[in-house]
């Protein structure tokens, strides 16, 4: 299974953030992240933000267990 994910790490921030959020697409990933963005980091949900978020999603393979 191919899991999506973005890693809050990724990003510099005075708070030093550590939060990762995971899904099965990036449509999950990217309104999660940015709902953590707009309510703990101040930002604005715009286009550009989500387009910068988009930007940022990885996949990852897991095994199955």
């Amino acid at each position: 299974m191919v899991r999506k994910y973005i890693d809050c790490r990724q990003f510099p921030s005075e708070m030093n953030c550590t939060v990762e959020i995971s899904a099965d697409t990036d449509g999950e990933v990217e309104d999660l992240a940015v709902m953590h963005a707009v309510m703990t980091h101040k930002h604005k949900d715009t286009p550009e933000f989500r387009n910068d978020i988009r930007g940022s999603i990885r996949s990852r393979e897991e095994a199955m267990t």
